[in-house]
Formats: C-alpha cells, sequence, structure tokens
C-alpha cells in the first residue's frame, strides 16, 4: 500500500481553498495538472483521498461545513441503493465546487430515466452528454453500460476541469492504481470531457454519435445581458453558475417556452448522430406536454416517454421571465403546488406563491427519441443550416400515418438537395424535365416490363390540359370522350350539334359524351366513326387487356385516334396490381394510332397536386404534343414534376437495374393512311414556329432563345419554396395572394383591381393568354399583333386558328405601336383585340411610358376595342431614362369609350417581378362580367398548386412592404440585366450585327447586317444567310441557339436572351464571335473591345 499524504499538505491544499471560490479552483486546478502526469498520478489521487477522509466521518453536515469554509466538498453519490452483482458499484465519489452544477432531483431523475433503457443501449457505443456538469452521469454511464466512449460536454470551463478530477477520482482507487473493468479497461479509456457550447467539439472533430443525452437549462435568463458575456474559467461564480439553471434566446420558435437551447441541441446532434442513433433529454414539464413533444416530433423524430415524476422547482431558479411570456402570450405554462398538488398552476401564480413562502413543482420527464427517416431528415438540416434557420421555426416533419411520412419526408430531402445544389434554375424542354420523363420511363421499365425512353413521354399539368391539347391538335369534327372526362373540356364543344355530314367550321370539335363500359363504346364508335376517341376503362376491364386491344382495333378501322386514360388504375407502388393495358404494352408496341394518357393524383399528402403524362410510340405524334405544350401551356410546373418525380424515385431507389433481359415485343401493326392526321391551322404553325432545341449527351445547346431567366436564385425565394412544402395545416388566407396583386399592379402599374374584378390565377401567364384567345374567337373577334411580339404569343393564336391582324411598327422606334397607326389599323377591324406588352416590351426590351399607353388605351377606346396589357415581362426595368410609371386608373377613369365593348385587361406573371427564376405564376384581372363567364367557359386552365400561391404570397409581402434585403436583390439583378445587356450589344455589333437599346427585360433584338447574303457550309447547314435561317447556321456552328425573325415577326431581326447563367453568358458572347470568325473571318473578342 502506497503511503498516505503527508497531515501537512492536506492542510495546505484546505488553507488554500479557505480564501476563496477562485482560489479553491485554482487548487483544485493544481491537483488536475498532477493527476494528467503520469509520474504525479498516484500522489495526487491519494491527496485527494485523504481530504475525502478527513471529513469523512462528520456525515452531510460535515460535507456542507466544506463548501461553506472550503468552496468544494468531495462526497459519495449513491447510484443504486439496490444494486447486485460485485462487478458494479453502488456510488461515485465526487468532487463539487460552488460554480458549477450540484447534483440534485432534476440530474437523478435524468439518471433514473436513463437507467429503463436496457443494458444494450450504451454498450460499445460512442456518447456524448451535453451539460455534463461535474460529470457524475457521464462516469455512471460508463461505469454500469461499458461504452466504447462518452465524451461529457459542457460551456463550463470550470465544470470541465472537476469532471476530469472526478473522472480520475473514479478510474483509480484510493492508492492511485487503476481499477479495471470486466473488459480489463479503466474508466481513463471510457470517458472524455471537453469544454464545448452543446456538440460543438464533436461537430469539429468529425465525431458520429451513436447516443446523444442531455440534461440542460430550460428557463430563459431574467437577466439577457448576462447570457452575452464571453464564457471563460475567470469568469464570476455567479455567472458560470447561472450556466446551468438558465438559457439564452437561441433563435428558435421554442424560445418562448424556455426550450431553445433543447432544441438547438437537438437540431446540432441531428448532423452528428449516427443514423441509427438516439437521443435522451430531460423535459422539465413546465411548458405542458404537448410542447415538450412537439419540439421532437416537428423534427421528425418517434418520441418514447421513458420516465416521468414530479421534482421541487429549485428555489434559486427564478421563473419570472416564465411570467413574461405568459403575459405577452396565451400560453400558460404547468406548476404544481409542493409536490402532492395534481391541479396544475399557471407561472404567474407559481411565481406569487413562491414569494410568499410557498414551494412548488414541476413535471420532470425523460424522453428517447429516434429520427423515423434519418438519412432523408438530415438532409433537410443540412439545407436549414446552410442560410435557411428562419424556415426551421415552420418546419412541420410530425405524422400520425407512416405513409404520409414515408412519401413527404423523402421529397422534402430530395428539394432541399434540388435547391441547394442549383443555384440557378435549370434548363428544361417543355415537353417535360428530363429527369422526371427518365424516371416514369424508368418505372414503366422496372414494375411493367415495358422499355419505354424519355422521348415516349410528354408531360402536362393535369389530365384536363392533355385532353384539350391533344384534341386542338388534330381538330376532328367529331370526336367521342368518356362522360368522366368531358367536365374540363369547353363547353361550346359539348353543345355543338354538328355530326359527320353537316356543316361545321373549320377546325373546330364537335365533343360527344360516351360510357365508360367498353361494349357499348365500341358500339358507339362503329356508328358514329369519330376521327378521336378519348376514354378511361371500368375497373373490372382494366384487369386484363382484352378490352384495350379491342378498342385498338375498333379505332384503327374506323381511322380513330385513341387516347386511353388510366390514371384510376396506375399505382405508384412497390407491389402494383395487375393492369391490363401495360401488360399489352410490354408485349406489343403502341399503335401509331393510340396514346396513353395518366394523370397522378394518387398521392398520400396533396389531394389538388397534379401533373399527367402521355405515351406515345409515334414519333411525330410525341413531336407534336411537345410543341403543342410550349405553345399553348410554356411548360408545366418544375415543382410538381420534382414531388411525383421522388414517388419514382423512391420505388425504384431499391431496384437492382436490367435484373431480367427485355423481352422481344411485337411491332405495331401499319395504320392506314386515312387516319385523320394534325388539324390544318396546327400543321401550318407546327412547321413554321421555332422550338425548344434540347441539347444532346455529346454538346450541350446554348440557349438566347427563351423567356427565361437563369440567374441566381435569391435565397429568399428558396427559403419561400422550402417553407411552403414544409408546413402543414397552411391555412386558405395564408395561400390568398389577392390582395398582395391587387397592392402589386396598383403600386407598379396605377391600376385598379377592386371587389368586382375578376382575378384568375394560372400556371403560367402564356396558358391564361391562351384561354383569352380563346374569348376573343367565342366574340368572333380579330386579335391585333403589333410586329416585333413575342413569337410565343403569336403562333399560339394561330394554332387555334384564331383570326389575327398585325400592327406595323418599325425599328425606329423600338417596334412600338404608335397611335396613328394603331388608329388607321382599327378602322376596318370589327370586334378587336389588341395585345400590347408594356411597360417592358417583350421581347424589344423597349419601354412605353404613362403617356404612350394612355394614348394607346385613347385610340382603343374609340373603337370600342378589347385592349389585353401583357406586364409579364416588366418588373426588371434598368434603364427608364425618367419613364414616367403608368397610372392606368387615372387613364381609363377620363375616356368615353364609344361602343361598350371596350375594357382594359391586364395580365401579368410574377417570376420577372420576384426574381424567381424556374417557378411561374401567371394573373389575369378583368373587369366585364360577360368576358369573365366567357372566360370560365373554357375550364381546363392550369392553375398554380396551394403550395406555390403560399410562396407567391411570401414574395409578394417582401415586395410589397419594400423589404431592405429583398429591394437589394432586386436592384442587383437589374444591374446584372443593364450589363448583361450593355455586353451584349458591343459583342453584337463588333461582330458585324446591328444591335438595338434596351431599357428593361431579359432580351434584345439585334440585324445580322454583315450575313445577310453570305455563303456558309457548315455540318448539315448549307446556303446563304439570311435573317430566317441564320438561327440554325449559329445553332450548327456553334451551339449557340437564338430566335430569327420567324420567331420575332419583325424582318431580318433576331432576339437574343441574355438572363443566362454567368458561365453560360460567357460562352454566348465566345460563340458569336467564333460565328463571325467563321462566316467574316478575323476574330472580334468576345466583350465587344
Amino acid at each position: 500500500m502506497a503511503a498516505a499524504p503527508p497531515v501537512e499538505e492536506v492542510d495546505a491544499f484546505l488553507a488554500t481553498c479557505a480564501a476563496s471560490g477562485d482560489a479553491a479552483y485554482g487548487a483544485a486546478k493544481a491537483v488536475l495538472e498532477r493527476l494528467q502526469a503520469p509520474a504525479t498520478r498516484g500522489d495526487a489521487r491519494r491527496l485527494l483521498g485523504a481530504v475525502r477522509r478527513h471529513f469523512a466521518g462528520g456525515g452531510p453536515a460535515a460535507g456542507h461545513e466544506c463548501f461553506r469554509t472550503f468552496h468544494f466538498r468531495i462526497h459519495d453519490v449513491v447510484l443504486d441503493p439496490h444494486l447486485q452483482g460485485f462487478q458494479q458499484r453502488k456510488k461515485l465519489t465526487m468532487m463539487e465546487i460552488p460554480s458549477i452544477f450540484i447534483p440534485e432531483d432534476w440530474s437523478f431523475t435524468f439518471y433514473e430515466g436513463l437507467n429503463r433503457h436496457p443494458d444494450s443501449i450504451f454498450r460499445d457505443k460512442t456518447v456524448a452528454e451535453l451539460g455534463c456538469g461535474n460529470g457524475w452521469i457521464s462516469i455512471a454511464l460508463a461505469e454500469k453500460w461499458c461504452p466504447s466512449k462518452v465524451y461529457g460536454l459542457d460551456i463550463n470551463p470550470r465544470a470541465i476541469k472537476i469532471a476530469w478530477i472526478n473522472l480520475y477520482l473514479n478510474a483509480l482507487d484510493d492508492d492511485g492504481l487503476p481499477i479495471y473493468d470486466s473488459e480489463g479497461k479503466t474508466l481513463l479509456d471510457r470517458v472524455e470531457f471537453y469544454e464545448s457550447d452543446l456538440l460543438s467539439y464533436c461537430r469539429d472533430n468529425k465525431i458520429e454519435l451513436d447516443r446523444i443525452v442531455g440534461c440542460i437549462p430550460q428557463i430563459l435568463n431574467p437577466n439577457p445581458e448576462a447570457m452575452s458575456k464571453i464564457v471563460t474559467e475567470n469568469s464570476s461564480e455567479e455567472f458560470l453558475y447561472s450556466l446551468s439553471n438558465y438559457c439564452a434566446l437561441q433563435g428558435f420558435v421554442e424560445d418562448q417556452f424556455g426550450l431553445g437551447l433543447i432544441a438547438r441541441a437537438v437540431e446540432e446532434g441531428i448532423s452528428v448522430i449516427k443514423p441509427s442513433g438516439l437521443m435522451v433529454f430531460n423535459m422539465g414539464g413546465r411548458p405542458g406536454q404537448g410542447v415538450c413533444e412537439r419540439l421532437f416530433l416537428r423534427r421528425g423524430f418517434r418520441i418514447n416517454k421513458l420516465w416521468q415524476t414530479k421534482i421541487m422547482q429549485a428555489a434559486d431558479t427564478d421563473i419570472s421571465a416564465l411570467v413574461e411570456i405568459e403575459k405577452n402570450s396565451r400560453h400558460r405554462f404547468e406548476f404544481f403546488m409542493d409536490l402532492v398538488g395534481d391541479q396544475p398552476v399557471c407561472a404567474r401564480t407559481a411565481w406569487a406563491y413562491m414569494k410568499s413562502g410557498g414551494r412548488i413543482s414541476h413535471a420532470l420527464s425523460v424522453y428517447s427519441c429516434q429520427l423515423r427517416q434519418p438519412n432523408q431528415v438530415k438532409k433537410i438540416f443540412e439545407f436549414l443550416k446552410d442560410g435557411f434557420h428562419e424556415v426551421s421555426s415552420s418546419l412541420d416533419l410530425s405524422f400520425d400515418d407512416d405513409s404520409v411520412a414515408d412519401e413527404k419526408i423523402p421529397f422534402l430531402a430530395y428539394l432541399a438537395s434540388f435547391l441547394k445544389e442549383n443555384k440557378s434554375n435549370p434548363c428544361e424542354p417543355p415537353a417535360g424535365c428530363l429527369n422526371f420523363r427518365n424516371l416514369v420511363a424508368g418505372f414503366m421499365k422496372s414494375y411493367h416490363h415495358i422499355p419505354l425512353t424519355p422521348d415516349n413521354v410528354v408531360v402536362f399539368p393535369s389530365r384536363a390540359v392533355a385532353i384539350e391539347n391533344a384534341l386542338r391538335l388534330f381538330s376532328p369534327g367529331l370526336a367521342i370522350v368518356d362522360e368522366h372526362l368531358t367536365r374540363h373540356l369547353p363547353k361550346q364543344w359539348l353543345t355543338s350539334l354538328a355530326i359527320e355530314g353537316s356543316n361545321h367550321a373549320k377546325d373546330t370539335v364537335t365533343v360527344i359524351e360516351a360510357p365508360r363500359q367498353s361494349d357499348l363504346l365500341i358500339e358507339l364508335i362503329r356508328k358514329l366513326k369519330p376521327q378521336v376517341v378519348v376514354t378511361g376503362m371500368a375497373q373490372f376491364e382494366a384487369i386484363t387487356s382484352a378490352a384495350f386491344v379491342n378498342l385498338l382495333s375498333v379505332t384503327k378501322d374506323v381511322g380513330s385516334r385513341l387516347l386511353l386514360d388510366i390514371s384510376e388504375h396506375l399505382e405508384l407502388s412497390s407491389l402494383p396490381s395487375s393492369n391490363g393495358v401495360l401488360k399489352y404494352l410490354a408485349g406489343k408496341t403502341l399503335p401509331s394510332h393510340g396514346s396513353i394518357l395518366c394523370g397522378l393524383v394518387k398521392n398520400q399528402v396533396y389531394s389538388d397536386l397534379e401533373v399527367a403524362f402521355t405515351i406515345s410510340e409515334d414519333a411525330a405524334v410525341y413531336k407534336a404534343l411537345s410543341q403543342t405544350i410550349e405553345l399553348l401551356e410554356g411548360h408545366t410546373s418544375v415543382i410538381s414534376q420534382h414531388y411525383y418525380g421522388c414517388l419514382f424515385h423512391e420505388l425504384l431507389a431499391f431496384q437492382i437495374g436490367d435484373r431480367h433481359p427485355p423481352q422481344e415485343r411485337e411491332p405495331a401493326e401499319v395504320i392506314p393512311k386515312e387516319m385523320i392526321g394534325f388539324s390544318s391551322s396546327a400543321m401550318s404553325t407546327l412547321e413554321r414556329a421555332e422550338f425548344f432545341v434540347p441539347g444532346s449527351k455529346e454538346s450541350g445547346v446554348i440557349h438566347m432563345d427563351l423567356d427565361r431567366s437563369f440567374l441566381p436564385v435569391p435565397s429568399a425565394v428558396n427559403a419561400s419554396i422550402f417553407e411552403s412544402f414544409v408546413r402543414q395545416n397552411i391555412t386558405d388566407s395564408e395561400t390568398d395572394v389577392r390582395s398582395s396583386i391587387q397592392q402589386l399592379v396598383t403600386d407598379s402599374y396605377g391600376f385598379s383591381a377592386d371587389g368586382s374584378s375578376e382575378i384568375i390565377y394560372g400556371n403560367t401567364s402564356l396558358a391564361l393568354f391562351n384561354k383569352l384567345v380563346l374569348c376573343c374567337m367565342q366574340e368572333e373577334g380579330t386579335l391585333l399583333f403589333p410586329s416585333g411580339t413575342n413569337g410565343h404569343y403569336v403562333n399560339a393564336a394561330k394554332f387555334v386558328n384564331a383570326t389575327t391582324l398585325t400592327i406595323p411598327t418599325n425599328s425606329q422606334s423600338g417596334f412600338k405601336i404608335e397611335p396613328n397607326v394603331l388608329a388607321y389599323t382599327l378602322e376596318n377591324v370589327s370586334r378587336p383585340w389588341v395585345y400590347i406588352s408594356g411597360p417592358t416590351i417583350n421581347p424589344t426590351g423597349f419601354l412605353y411610358s404613362d403617356n404612350d399607353i394612355k394614348e394607346l388605351i385613347s385610340v382603343c377606346a374609340r373603337f370600342g376595342a378589347r385592349v389585353v396589357i401583357d406586364t409579364s415581362s416588366s418588373g426588371l426595368e434598368f434603364q427608364d431614362d425618367g419613364c414616367s410609371q403608368w397610372n392606368l386608373e387615372r387613364c381609363v377613369s377620363t375616356l368615353k369609350p364609344s361602343k361598350p365593348s371596350f375594357s382594359v385587361i391586364l395580365l401579368g406573371e410574377l417570376s420577372f417581378e420576384l426574381t424567381t427564376a424556374g417557378l411561374d405564376f401567371g394573373f389575369l384581372i378583368l373587369s366585364d362580367s360577360s368576358l369573365v363567364d366567357t372566360f370560365y367557359s373554357f375550364p381546363s386552365l392550369s392553375r398554380p398548386h396551394s403550395t406555390l400561391k403560399y410562396t407567391f404570397r411570401k414574395l409578394l409581402g417582401l415586395k410589397n412592404q419594400k423589404d431592405q434585403h429583398f429591394s437589394d436583390l432586386i436592384k442587383e439583378q437589374k444591374e446584372t440585366l443593364k450589363n448583361r445587356a450593355n455586353q451584349l450589344i458591343k459583342t453584337l455589333e463588333s461582330c458585324g450585327w446591328d444591335a438595338l437599346g434596351c431599357h428593361g427585360g431579359i432580351s434584345l433584338l439585334a440585324k445580322p447586317t454583315a450575313y445577310i447574303g453570305k455563303a456558309l457550309k457548315v455540318d448539315d447547314f448549307e446556303g446563304e444567310l439570311d435573317g430566317r435561317n441564320i438561327r440554325e447556321a449559329i445553332l450548327r456552328s456553334t451551339g449557340l441557339c437564338i430566335s430569327s425573325s420567324t420567331w420575332t415577326g419583325v424582318h431580318g431581326y433576331c432576339r437574343f436572351s441574355f438572363a443566362l447563367e454567368s458561365s453560360e453568358f460567357d460562352q454566348a458572347m465566345d460563340c458569336i464571335a467564333r460565328f463571325k470568325e467563321l462566316v467574316l473571318g478575323g476574330y472580334a473578342q468576345a466583350n465587344g473591345n
């Protein structure tokens, strides 16, 4: 046995400690330094043993006396008086000092909760204890359960020093010799203590944890300024002790309940805990059990209450902060009078009772929690941590139904990754996101053995849009449509009595409703011989392929196109039920006259979130349907495609690719030529119009031909998008954008949209515009476009065979409409509809002033014209040259129109206005009630989902309230566009183009003056260059795609969009220079110098 330390050494230690608490801490720290050095470790441990024995005989009173006199004590903490077995100790020997937490009911209850776990829960695991104080729980945990490693963490530096001393006190016996456990290890092998603000030590050292346990403060400090101090070991004892009782505001919604520090600990824990890990926390029941549990549930945890009891409220803890919270909110905390009371009282009552000498208690629970989908939840929190902390207060991952959680959490993880990785809007084809079409094709291949490719799939906003677009493409004199699918078709199609043999207008459609039962439908087809059949299938007929085979046969015999809807029978499941149509397609190629339609509405979360797709194995039909979407809709909501794409991805994620060799499919039958083709107006438009050019695997395409912005998406936009999905139970008022749009058009255009005005929302402004075109046709009106109008709008009108007329414009005025020319054009037009793009003109980038628009509206009023003012490209004016802001209300109110048909229609798009690249939200404001009725007679409008309404309402709030940060973002984008326009103009002019100026928007016009008549032979292009074919020549030779004069409608002038991602813009400038070198010789630098 080693010799005991001299009595003089014990006395000297006690004399040093007696001076003050700081002196006692200094003496303890000196002992720790000796403990940490192997050469002096035994002597130091024997000293501590001698000090403990010095006071051992006096019982608890001696311990209290030691604490008062010498500012420390060493005493035993009894772990379990009922503990059996020689391997485990019943008590730990612990040092305490005044500046750290003294173990009491709070921590003992926590340990009792930990004890309710089976032994295996901590064995061989890596564990962190938050708020370890003097380390007794970390040491006890290691003593009882033999974990691989326990990290005791505390923000109080003195606590960490004392914890290390306690570790040595219990890892070595009184002779300073190591105490080994059954595995031959000591506590020194299993436990380490570190100063750490919650889990910062583990995060910084990339330590992954199996278990996180915590017993940390849950009351806000009544003196917030005190918590702002920097924590050092030289801080006052009072301040350091307060760290164990109080917490500061953490920036979480749970701060209002004093649970902000726990919330931060949980979120930090998500980043360092292993997927199968557990967290265990002590939770004071003061805020109420529901609030405590929701802290975990809304962050994606499953919880288990291990233990609950009542404990006395610590007398040295001031609960006045909770009283203040009650004063300023409806929330009531829960306390009890003494330990026997079972009726809760509020914080104010408890505070008053304590002040009068009474004792109060509160519930204390120990919760064990585990992430329900750990990898996905980790991705979500990584995104939130990356600059989106404000969204975390809206996060709600609590789900009563596991099937809902299994769908929504993976989507949120996918959305988080997408928003994080894509700093700007990816360029996707109008036929649907390539990834989504790949997933649809992959699903069909893996689950139904149908070898589709993305080029067999066209994506639509909804079934209704797909059906109407297909019917407009073919424009059959007679179509038979399943009675369940006619609800969203134009009423005019359903009320016409024209059938084959009678007179009907060219390119118009007559629809006859039909029963779904196949034998009745087939009889109707044989008798009426329609050109197009659109139908679904009864459930009992969808199980086998017989009914489908019969429908294909009879429609082929009568020369009819077939569009079969299988929406009700397609299951997004890993065990889909039998589907006769898909069985057929697994063995046979789909005939060219047949197409399959599927509307995706079967999700667990959003009953109104829809995407549809068609399947066609006829290349001509696929191409035409893709172009129809581009003309009439623009594109399908990307967010909706992401949602259903995530469902497909989850089904495909665990599939092993190409397990089964593809079976041979029978080729499709040859269809006779008399089958109906595309309508004459559709054919002529599709042949002339310019459409999206996809890139190839070998080389991409740089798009300067699109009405889209690819500038970086501001974080405020991404935050709003993500928040719209992480929220649950969003109210109707939170998605009501009406008042926000009213304020926007008032502030921006002086346009009054009062209660009598109808505001209609669409996925895109193009979708809304095309419904207006149909209204014009219904009134037998003529749609007047100024030359230089956006080519998509003009071609869309021609596609549906609307009567159109061109208003001449010229380059000197920036292709603006001149009042006298407008008046001359209107003189011989009955029922005119005049289209005006402004204030920013798309695509020229010139501006209409308030006086300009006033003169044009006055002319229209004189002739009783309807005026469609399209503001879709406005909101990004970067060079207004003193151009006065519009005041449409003042202008219209002073007019005395000659005919009642005069009205002003405002068409808008929020994506440019709010810098939401990739997200579209169109709106239309109508004030004429008869026009409103006509508009609603075309019901298949693709409308934005509630999540998009929520997103845009938030962003409109920022803009309308002139939020400084958001205003700066818009200003920054305007400056970027201004610089881009100037650089593009310089580059074009240095390369032989005559570029027009640009004052706003994202595009400008330029004339290839130096290239006209030049011969060029490159790749698949050969010919003399002009304004029409130069698009193809540039594309073939450089990969740059622009809009030709065919698209602009202005002789010789091409359109360049410049809102590209930065590197792509630089590449585009280089392409322009390379094309100049190729055709004209020499080399022009891309910056135009």
